[in-house]
């Protein structure tokens, strides 16, 4: 008896200790199960930060509302049938177009895009307009920055009477409306409407290019189908309308309200000649012969594989070979002072104060606008203390997140 009971407590002290054991490793185990996961979660949070959309972190944008992740990727994801891939023939890019012609948003006729000109005449009957003032953004709505905005502020810095039309089938959205709001609560005139091409290019030239272009009879090309769109449809928005189209890169300096019929000069040779124009900034009254030409050309010798064919070089091969005076063309210091490859000096601080303090009181003087290049500038930081900087700080009208 004695010894079965020693053998029972030994075995009873041996399960208890290894009870003891097992609830010590199974503790641990959950412990550094939870800080291991624990800081997953922290990585995976981390890692996520930097995808927010950019408009969130703005403080220019401000709103009590979040922009929707899912409509920006949508965006981000039909903007990228727009561009062909690399090195395919002409007749793969026309299947490619085909193909991808679901996804070209701004082609379509919609029941928004069919009230385009509704929306127009309405917000031209109802607004005095010092000038009108025409823009187009068929990019995402998130590509519209800071740098955009500031063209914008600018514009209304100089124009506070104008009224701006932005045609952009992504902007016009509850987004657009919000990244809108503190110009437009200060009381500027914004309208953001969904062009309808149809419409635009109806009664032009353009009507032919554009036809043959959805019936995949015509080449997009291998430069995006965007920017020259973009190119045409600045042309048919003045034909219709009249007033002063202007690329989203600019910062305008002074009132050109007084300016009629007008062109800039890109650059000149040493008699101070013109040697080419500029399409980004165009001033013409409704129906204006020259934009009809420019329309012209643009659909019988439209090549979408040469960059700035269908625009810069569009508009000065067709003025080179006008003989009337009904237009006028200004010389580059209106609003392309800097040319493209000189514009870097213009965003770094470093240079000469004394340059900069000179150069930023010309400018304001002599020019109506600088033109920023987005192209090549579009990466540069704007240094605080460059002319840039100095010339966006007086002339906004929100001036925040300069």
């Amino acid at each position: 008896m004695m010894f079965n009971y020693y053998t029972k407590f030994k075995l009873f002290f041996f399960f208890y200790f290894a009870l003891i054991i097992s609830l010590i490793i199974l503790y641990d185990s959950l412990i550094a199960n939870i800080s291991s996961k624990s800081i997953v979660f922290q990585i995976n949070v981390n890692s996520l930060q930097p995808l927010k959309p950019p408009l969130a972190n703005r403080p220019l944008f401000s709103t009590k509302e979040e922009p929707n992740n899912e409509v920006y990727l949508k965006e981000e994801e039909d903007h990228a049938h727009l561009v062909p891939p690399y090195n395919l023939s002409q007749e793969e890019r026309i299947s490619w177009f085909k193909k991808n012609l679901p996804y070209f948003e701004i082609l379509k006729s919609t029941n928004i895009s069919r009230k385009f000109n509704d929306r127009v005449n309405e917000y031209f009957t109802s607004h005095y307009c010092s000038v009108q003032f025409f823009m187009t953004w068929i990019s995402p709505t998130k590509s519209f920055g800071k740098r955009e905005f500031f063209t914008l502020e600018s514009l209304f810095k100089a124009h506070p009477k104008g009224c701006l039309i932005i045609l952009s089938h992504t902007l016009d959205s509850p987004s657009g409306t919000m990244m809108f709001k503190p110009i437009v609560e200060l009381g500027y005139n914004i309208l953001v409407v969904t062009p309808d091409l149809y419409f635009l290019f109806e009664n032009t030239p353009s009507k032919s290019w554009f036809i043959d272009l959805k019936n995949g009879k015509k080449d997009p090309g291998k430069i995006p189908l965007a920017q020259n769109l973009s190119n045409l449809i600045r042309l048919a928005i003045l034909y219709k309308y009249g007033g002063v189209y202007l690329d989203t890169d600019f910062i305008i300096l002074k009132d050109i309200s007084r300016l009629r019929n007008s062109i800039g000069a890109q650059s000149v040779d040493r008699n101070g000649n013109w040697t080419r124009l500029n399409n980004a900034l165009l001033i013409f009254d409704k129906s204006h012969p020259l934009v009809y030409k420019f329309m012209e050309e643009f659909a019988l010798n439209f090549d979408g594989n040469r960059w700035g064919y269908n625009g810069p070089y569009l508009v000065s091969r067709i003025v080179e070979k006008i003989k009337d005076n009904n237009f006028s063309v200004l010389p580059p210091r209106a609003f392309y002072p800097m040319n493209w490859n000189r514009i870097k000096g213009f965003f770094n601080a470093k240079n000469d104060s004394r340059w900069i303090e000179a150069k930023v009181l010309e400018l304001n003087e002599k020019n109506y606008g600088i033109h920023l290049w987005n192209r090549q500038s579009k990466s540069m930081k704007i240094e605080q203390g460059s002319i840039i900087h100095r010339l966006i700080s007086t002339h906004c009208v929100v001036c925040n997140d300069i």
